[in-house]
């Protein structure tokens, strides 16, 4: 459940050099995104006092020129999504329902032929939900990296707010997780998927002025093809301390069993807030459980609460870690996981790493290979040739054989078995 007790509009980067829709220039210019902290950026700050509803949709093309984002209409949305019919349905969030669609140059001159997903902003939303959809059309519109969902444009006519997105055919994390019937992740995939959100969040800490993402959660979390995770769902993004400030005091917003306990407490959001909700969802990825989860006993409600005590103790680990694994994992691999989790939801949070340091843990968890832990007894098949058929006589004689064995056994049994001295007799004889 997302708490909503107040807002704020963050000032949000601009790439001075972004790619185009050339898939080589974008492919390149991510690469140089994610290796390159010292990425140059400038910055603007959005207010709603400078945006009125008629000017809006005009403003929004002013401050993210050159952003290459396509500006659709709502024609051109109901057309790509057939209308928005419950076939293209894909989900339903906080913001509004996502539909599925498909986009071409047909649409949009310089359009890429590609299937997308359509958010569309919940008009009951009213206030909240506006200013989310801006500042998400805000950061995404001048961001790019390849942990972070891409958006390809938007709509912005009368009171219709819809955003476009790459279409991510895996879904999130959380249906991967916690879905009924779904196939479970193997190891491998899960510390692939950690590591790409690690990375998205990296971003946004280390650019020149960072970003604080406060919405950090499983759901959030969508997965291309090939398992590779990419942050999604902006709104309620913020901008880090400047200066000699430590901490930005906003109202408390962000998903219960997520937000770090400090912020609920005081306010006070840092980059280390972000690290305590990806903890969470490490744990989450780790016990294949939800971070709060009411149909469990009480004591197993709040995952972090009956988790955290198992985290660095080797032996006591293997019982929360996810049954569905069915034992396939790296026994190392997990317990490196473990004690970073561990790290990452220090009470605090001073004591929390960084993302980028989380990042240098995770790189080589990935390439762990997943190994049985499961205990079991193998059985050696006998060597022993088998003995030789016997004929029909040669059966019956053994069995006569046997037969008598057996009747003198018995006879010496009972004998030994009736044979009982008295103590008199033991002293007798002594």
């Amino acid at each position: 459940m997302r708490i909503r007790l107040g807002w704020c509009i963050p000032r949000c980067l601009k790439a001075e050099k972004e790619a185009d829709d050339n898939p080589k220039q974008e492919v390149e210019a991510t690469k140089v995104a994610e290796k390159q902290s010292s990425f140059k950026f400038h910055f603007q700050r959005v207010s709603f006092s400078d945006l009125s509803s008629s000017t809006l949709s005009e403003d929004l093309s002013i401050s993210l020129a050159g952003s290459n984002l396509h500006i659709f209409t709502v024609q051109e949305l109901r057309l790509i999504t057939h209308n928005f019919s419950s076939s293209n349905f894909l989900g339903q969030g906080g913001f509004g329902q996502v539909h599925k669609g498909f986009v071409d140059d047909k649409i949009r001159p310089g359009l890429s032929a590609q299937p997308v997903a359509v958010k569309r902003l919940d008009i009951d939303n009213g206030t909240q939900g506006h200013r989310e959809w801006l500042t998400e059309v805000i950061c995404l519109g001048q961001l790019r990296h390849p942990h972070l969902v891409k958006l390809i444009g938007y709509c912005c006519e009368e009171d219709q707010r819809l955003l476009v997105y790459e279409y991510m055919p895996r879904g999130s994390l959380e249906n991967h997780l916690f879905r009924r019937f779904s196939a479970s992740l193997p190891w491998s995939a899960r510390m692939k998927i950690a590591m790409g959100a690690a990375k998205g969040l990296a971003f946004l800490h280390g650019a020149a002025k960072p970003i604080i993402y406060r919405d950090f959660k499983a759901s959030n979390i969508l997965l291309d093809s090939d398992y590779s995770a990419k942050l999604s769902d902006f709104g309620l993004a913020k901008d880090g301390p400047e200066g000699d400030d430590t901490h930005v005091t906003t109202r408390v917003m962000g998903t219960h069993g997520y937000a770090a306990p400090e912020y609920i407490m005081t306010g006070h959001l840092t980059a280390a807030s972000d690290v305590y909700s990806f903890g969470v969802v490490l744990l989450e990825i780790l016990t294949g459980r939800k971070s709060i989860d009411k149909s469990r006993p009480s004591r197993e409600q709040n995952l972090v609460d009956w988790a955290r005590f198992h985290l660095k103790d080797s032996r006591k680990l293997r019982r929360i870690l996810d049954p569905r694994l069915e034992g396939m994992y790296c026994e190392d691999g997990a317990h490196k996981a473990a004690a970073l989790a561990y790290q990452c939801l220090s009470e605090r949070p001073r004591h929390r790493p960084t993302m980028s340091e989380v990042v240098q843990v995770l790189e080589p968890l990935k390439d762990y290979k997943d190994v049985s832990n499961v205990t079991f007894v193998y059985v050696a098949p006998s060597t022993e040739k088998e003995p030789p058929k016997l004929s029909k006589k040669e059966v019956t004689e053994q069995k006569q054989v046997e037969k008598g064995d057996s009747e003198q056994k018995h006879s010496t049994r009972s004998a030994k078995s009736r044979t009982i001295h008295s103590e008199a007799d033991l002293v007798k004889r002594a």
